[in-house]
Formats: structure tokens, sequence, C-alpha cells
């Protein structure tokens, strides 16, 4: 790990201790909080994408307002909310941008705190199985209403009341994968990758720190932090 991205973990992680938002208040009963624990521990993702990762609009909506900005109108504005947000790297070894031309590379801490733990836990499945070491595709982060509107007249698919305006919502290729060693001559295929991908957010989505929707046609999944 080089000096910067020592610098951009470690500078993370203080900001989100610092901020502390969308956390929850501890149970006051300490079995209940372990037999949760132990709930979403023991549960395994089935490999229904579609059933498993529904969670609907106005659930990425209700987060996103609780935990996020107020939505800026352009670009321009970024700067009155620079203290709210985490600038993310172009590209680290665990991830990489893709196509990001509608939005802006801002996260309010948990959110980036979440991204940066799928990131790292999909690395550690893939070392854990003895596969090459690929990195993440992430293709939309943080939208302006402005960009949100240019979106909305190229994309039917996108809503003008995106979650994305928040700072708390990205969207992770489930399609496109960046291999690291080039020089490994094994090759894993998209399809396994994206399954890969899809236990990490499992796990994360039952420990109630996300919620996730599987896209079809964009190919990617959908997350917003809670």
């Amino acid at each position: 790990m080089n000096k910067f991205t020592y610098l951009f973990f470690v500078s993370l992680t203080l900001i989100t201790l610092s901020f502390g938002c969308g956390s929850k208040v501890a149970s006051s009963h300490p079995d209940d909080y372990e037999s949760t624990e132990v709930k979403a521990r023991n549960a395994k993702f089935t490999g229904n994408y579609n059933r498993t990762f529904n969670d609907l609009h106005n659930l990425h909506i209700a987060a996103a307002v609780k935990n996020g900005i107020t939505p800026l109108e352009t670009r321009a504005d970024t700067t009155d909310q620079m203290d709210m947000l985490v600038r993310l790297p172009h590209e680290l070894p665990l991830y990489r941008q893709y196509q990001i031309t509608h939005s802006i590379p801002y996260l309010v801490p948990t959110a980036a705190k979440l991204f940066v733990d799928i990131a790292q836990n999909f690395r550690d499945s893939l070392y854990s199985k003895k596969m090459p070491l690929y990195k993440l595709y992430l293709t939309s982060i943080t939208r302006t209403n402005d960009d949100t509107r240019k979106l909305t007249k190229r994309n039917i698919n996108a809503s003008s009341d995106s979650a994305h305006r928040y700072g708390t919502t990205f969207d992770i290729s489930w399609k496109r994968f960046d291999k690291l060693d080039l020089h490994n001559s094994k090759d894993i295929s998209p399809d396994r990758l994206k399954l890969v991908l899809a236990e990490v957010l499992f796990d994360l989505k039952n420990s109630e720190r996300c919620y996730v929707k599987y896209e079809r046609r964009q190919a990617c999944f959908h997350i917003t932090a809670r």
C-alpha cells in the first residue's frame, strides 16, 4: 500500500469516527444483539439476485435523507458542503471509477467507509478463495440536481428523485471487473466475480449497513448507506 493510499484510508477512518452519522444505538440487551449478529453471520446468499437485493426506492430515499447532505444544485455548490463529504480518489488498488460522467466523486463519510469495506471484503474473499485479485468498478456516485436532470433526458431508468443526490449512494458494476495482475494466466468469469461480490453485499445488507437494489438494465448494484 503506497503512502497516498494509506493516508486516504487513515483520513477516512478518522472522519467517519468524528461524524458518527447513521450509527445505530446499541441494544440495551446484549443477548438480543448477539442473537442478531449470529443470525446475520450464519445466513448465506442463495444466488437469487432479484429476490435478495430488492430494497425499494423509498427505503433508499429515506436512508439518504436521514444520513446525507442537502442535494446540491450544481457542481459549483460542492464547496458549500465540503466539510460533510469525502473525496474518493479516481483509482486505488481496490477499485477504479468507470465512466463517471454524470456524478462527482464525493460521499458522506459513512457511505465512503461502506464502499471501502465492500471493496476490501471483496478483495479478501478473492484471496481466501485463492482466486486472482480484481478491482471493482464504481460506475456512479453523487449527483447534483443539474446532473440528475441531464441524466434523466438520456436514461429513462434514471429517477429525478434519486438517492444519489444525497452523497449516501453509489453503484458498483456486476458486469465489469479489472484484473490486477495481468501476468496471472488464470481468469475468473464475470459471473463468478459477480457471485463473490453478491456474497459480500449480502453480509453487509444483513448487518443493516446498507440497502441494495439489483439493477439488471444498468448492470450494477445500487447501494445506499444506512
